[in-house]
């Protein structure tokens, strides 16, 4: 009897699914395939703490060397004409590159406090230096700008450059504490003071006649104020009082006339032509085709472009490197772009989130000028394209700010654990198993 109701009972169990043997597994489910599953693997590889970090890292970086590439490239022939080696341009963007990056390293190892008790030193040194500039017999004018200062050799500085860093600097820090006391509901606290010490450095800087820099830093004034919060009818007042003294400003000067009316420039100009750049670096992209006709055999830097090597070095690029080699350049700043959007969205610290947009709104707003001139669609500003063209005092403050958005990347909590879960012997400690010791003999 026994025997009958155990074979009953084992009659009565579920039989094994099919095909489920010794060695099967159990199933898992299926991943997304496809332009659907490629999607999600990039949105969860996205969303890693430390993508931001990596992304502006090596976009920054990236854009860097292939600058001092071009630089080298661009700048060849143009230094024989002035009878300097062929290296002449490279060698000072090299060192300025050099410095840079050890700026951009201290950046990023300096905590946020420490940041913010510069913007103030920062700004007052940058005005005396601004205020130096017109000094005559102390400034010194290039291209009929009167921006710059003799520093002995070949070495000059624009101190308008830190200028921009300066004013983030300073405007995150102020808009910061006053958030923290909840004034800027206020519209006069949202004004006051951050906008008459901007139309103060913009004043300082359209006496030498720089349009380009006054644009850049009217740009990152309207950035501040919009993470700030203005209200639209604030902004709009803000903005178009600012388009009246530009509008002003150009309608007075027939350079920058000239400037504007070469956008979309169709024909061959005459040398004498204020157009004469802007048709030459439409030619040069025209001529590179889809992969450019090769580094270094460029023909529009042989004198018909006059500036091949700062603010027309991205047609200089078109012309070597081609379509694919542009595309590239404009992926990286999106790139970067885009991590610093994430930056100042993700924290919640309202310092570097006004600072992280306010260098994002900086770079991003210079590269688009820069760009759009090249391409026609822009007046000719003279802004150089950030990290790309030749020029020691754009390049300094530049990597300086990326470091600081690395800092910033850095300083986000999940982004402290990660790092902190791959320096040397933490990872071994916190995944090694405990196994408590058995005397010998047992199992």
């Amino acid at each position: 009897m026994p025997a009958e109701k155990s074979s009953a009972v084992r009659s009565r169990r579920p039989a094994p699914p099919r095909g489920a043997g010794r060695g099967s597994r159990p199933s898992r489910p299926r991943r997304g395939s496809g332009v659907r599953g490629l999607y999600e693997q990039a949105r969860r590889a996205w969303d890693r703490p430390l993508t931001a970090y990596y992304v502006i890292l090596g976009a920054s970086l990236l854009i860097t060397v292939l600058g001092l590439v071009m630089v080298y490239s661009a700048s060849m022939i143009k230094a024989l004409t002035i009878d300097k080696s062929s290296t002449y341009f490279f060698g000072k963007q090299f060192v300025a590159a050099v410095i840079g990056g050890t700026l951009m390293l201290i950046a990023s190892r300096m905590p946020v406090k420490l940041h913010r008790a510069l913007a103030y030193p920062m700004l007052m040194v940058t005005v005396f230096l601004m205020v130096l500039v017109q000094v005559p017999g102390i400034g010194m004018s290039v291209n009929g700008n009167q921006n710059w200062l003799y520093l002995g050799g070949p070495f000059q500085i624009q101190p308008s450059e830190f200028g921009k860093l300066a004013l983030i600097l300073w405007g995150a820090d102020l808009l910061a504490r006053k958030q923290d006391k909840r004034l800027l509901t206020q519209w006069k606290h949202m004004l006051v003071p951050l906008v008459p010490v901007a139309f103060m450095l913009l004043g300082l800087i359209m006496l030498g006649g720089d349009m380009g820099t006054a644009i850049i830093l009217t740009a990152i004034l309207f950035g501040l104020l919009w993470l700030a919060g203005a209200p639209t009818r604030l902004f709009a007042g803000v903005l178009g009082f600012a388009a009246a003294i530009a509008f002003l400003l150009i309608w007075t000067s027939p350079n920058r006339m000239s400037r504007l009316s070469c956008m979309g420039i169709i024909g061959e100009p005459d040398p004498d032509d204020g157009c004469w750049q802007a048709a030459h670096g439409i030619y040069a992209l025209a001529s590179g085709g889809w992969f450019g006709s090769g580094l270094g055999a460029s023909v529009e830097k042989w004198g018909q472009l006059p500036e091949p090597h700062t603010d027309f070095i991205f047609a200089i690029t078109g012309e070597e490197l081609g379509l694919a080699g542009t595309l590239s350049v404009l992926a990286l700043f999106a790139a970067l772009g885009y991590a610093g959007i994430r930056v100042a969205g993700r924290t919640e610290d309202p310092f570097v989130r006004f600072a992280a947009g306010g260098v994002t709104t900086w770079i991003m707003a210079q590269a688009v000028i820069n760009i759009g001139a090249v391409l026609g669609l822009l007046p000719i500003a003279g802004v150089p394209l950030p990290l790309f063209s030749y020029g020691g005092s754009a390049l300094l403050p530049t990597m300086f700010a990326v470091g600081l958005m690395i800092a910033f990347a850095r300083d986000d909590p999940a982004a402290k654990a990660a790092l902190a879960m791959r320096r040397p012997g933490v990872r071994w400690k916190t995944m090694r198993r405990r196994i408590t010791k058995r005397p010998s003999g047992e199992r």
